[in-house]
Order: C-alpha cells, then sequence, then structure tokens
C-alpha cells in the first residue's frame, strides 16, 4: 500500500476468497445466487449492524436481519444489503453505494467484527452462528488495519464468544469487592454470564475473556493492555494512557492528539495480544474515573462504539475521537 491510498492488496484479514478454486467458486455462487452454505439451521438472534467512521453513522437499515439456511458473513450481507466486491469477489467494496476510498489523503475500506471481535479469516469462510452479532464498518485505516476488539457488540463477546464457542469469563480487581468491581460483575451477571472475580493476574490463560477493572497503574501488566500505551498502531485503541497512568490522551482517526484528560476520565476498551482471546479494561486515571467507567459497562453506553473515554464531567467521548 502507498501513501495515496492505493492498495497493493486488500488488507490481509478482509480478504474474503483466496480459497484456492473452489473457495474462489463458492464466492461467485453466493454473489449471484445471494445463498448461505446450504440447507442447514437458520441460525437465530442473529443481529447485523453497517455503520460508517467507526460507528457513527448507521448504514441502512438496522432491523432483525433476513437469513435462510446456513448462512456465512458475506451472504448474510448479500441478503440484506447491496453489495459490490472486487478481487474476483474477495475484497467488499461497496455496501449500499458506500465504497472503499481515498479521502483527505487516508485509505477509507469496509472491515467487520463478529461478536466485537475482528475476524481471523474471510466472509465467505466465516460461519453466521446463533446470537453473533455481526459489524460492517467503512473507516480510516492510516494508523491501523488492525482493530483486533471492539466494544461496541455489548454483551458480546462475553455472552456468545468466538466461533460459536462459548468462553470463560473472569473480571479481574484491584480492588475486589470495591464498587466499580462489583457494578461490572453485576452487569454481566445480569445478561446471562456467570463471570468469575478475582484479583488482577498475570494473564496466562489464553482461551479465558478477561475484564481488568482499576486503575490503568493496576491494569497495565499485560502486552495487551500495555500496548495501548503505544496508541492504536499497536492495540487499535485510538487512546493512549501515560506510563504513570495519571493522563489519558484521545486520538482522532488521523492519530492526531484532540483532548488530554487527567483526573477523573475513564476509558473502556477492547484489545488482543496475538492468539489470546480479546482482553477489556475498565480503567482511568484515579480511583474515581474507574467507578465513572462501571457505570458505562452497559449495551445501552457501549452500543456501536469502538471504544469509550469519560471524562470527569461525565460526558462520553466515543473512540476515535472527533477532530474540532
Amino acid at each position: 500500500m502507498d501513501r495515496g491510498g492505493r492498495q497493493a492488496r486488500p488488507p490481509a484479514h478482509r480478504l474474503l476468497g483466496l480459497l484456492g478454486w473452489w473457495g474462489l467458486l463458492g464466492v461467485f455462487v453466493l454473489m449471484f445466487a445471494g445463498c448461505g452454505l446450504g440447507p442447514g439451521a437458520t441460525p437465530s438472534a442473529i443481529h447485523l449492524t453497517v455503520t460508517e467512521d467507526f460507528g457513527a453513522k448507521p448504514v441502512g437499515g438496522q432491523g432483525p436481519p433476513k437469513a435462510r439456511g446456513q448462512e456465512t458473513v458475506l451472504s448474510l450481507l448479500m441478503r440484506n444489503h447491496a453489495v459490490t466486491t472486487r478481487y474476483g469477489g474477495g475484497f467488499v467494496q461497496s455496501i449500499d453505494g458506500l465504497s472503499g476510498r481515498t479521502q483527505d489523503g487516508d485509505p477509507v475500506d469496509w472491515f467487520y467484527y463478529v461478536n466485537g471481535i475482528q475476524a481471523p479469516k474471510g466472509g465467505a469462510s466465516t460461519e453466521v452462528h446463533a446470537g453473533d452479532h455481526i459489524w460492517w464498518d467503512l473507516h480510516d485505516w492510516s494508523q491501523t488495519e488492525d482493530v483486533p476488539a471492539v466494544v461496541g457488540s455489548f454483551p458480546e463477546p462475553f455472552l456468545n464468544g468466538s466461533e460459536g464457542k462459548r468462553l470463560p469469563v473472569r473480571v479481574e480487581c484491584a480492588e475486589v469487592g470495591g464498587q466499580a468491581c462489583k457494578k461490572v460483575v453485576s452487569r454481566l451477571r445480569a445478561e446471562g454470564v456467570p463471570a468469575a472475580i478475582a484479583g488482577i493476574g498475570p494473564g496466562d490463560e489464553p482461551e479465558t475473556l478477561r475484564v481488568l477493572v482499576g486503575p490503568w497503574s493496576a491494569v497495565r501488566g499485560t502486552p495487551a493492555s500495555e500496548a495501548i500505551e503505544r496508541g492504536p498502531s499497536a492495540s487499535g485503541v485510538y487512546a493512549r494512557f501515560a506510563g504513570d497512568g495519571r493522563s489519558l490522551t484521545l486520538l482522532d482517526a488521523s492519530g492526531r492528539t484532540t483532548k488530554t484528560l487527567t483526573s477523573g476520565a475513564g476509558l473502556v476498551a477492547a484489545t488482543r495480544y496475538a492468539q489470546e482471546e480479546p482482553l477489556w479494561v475498565v480503567t482511568g486515571t484515579d480511583a474515581a474515573g474507574v467507578v465513572r467507567d462501571a457505570r458505562a459497562f452497559s449495551e445501552a453506553a457501549l452500543h456501536d462504539h469502538f471504544a469509550l473515554a469519560l471524562e470527569a464531567s461525565g460526558a462520553a467521548r466515543p473512540l476515535p475521537a472527533v477532530s474540532r
């Protein structure tokens, strides 16, 4: 990819084809027939969200999607929206007339997430399971093409997990029994998620979804969480804590600083390290910021946001931030 935004090839995680000749044939069948994988059971209680600008603007209808038979992410999208592709059907170019492009010199393309997790393979190869939240978003990827996890599909991935497999959930708190810890656990259990509670540990269970609750100085002990300090290119989170945790810098889609928050600020975000399951942080510059975050740990507050910062005033700042 050059700085003009032209792609020598699509971002690796967005390739929907490249499956060999039989896989490519399957893509063309999907394109022209709009079919799923076959006559299997239609997945129930699925959600399909299409947005642009990191969830800021909805695209098309947002009601329950139409599904038939054993759907893939691509077939479900094509059944419910007008889609064009490139690279022999292996790359979604436009949805409902909104196309990948270069905007102000930066590349803008479509990306998708299943249960808040960036998909590890193409949409034609990703089967839709019951309860899945599938989210396509058109956004600037000049800072990173890798946003490994987002918070805007809450209560996913805690409720239905990944690739049809429900995962253990553990809430790790700097203050077990504290107000913030109790609030996060109660919100998960209200959604039917049997979350365990523990102190913050080293994180050596790769198949467990972890939620770290506490001031940044207490939660920054894992490779995934410390990546947030290095910005979106390392973590996919458009915010950056100072090493001492006392300030939180908010970034726009181009990586520019829009605001720096200090006392009483908080952040709810998700990221991922290597092959581990996503790590969520409910954190802040101090204890007051963490309590404020815990109150925002809900579907209503996190809906369609990649990450969410909170000011000491209580003002919510979806991330990436909007430049002023």
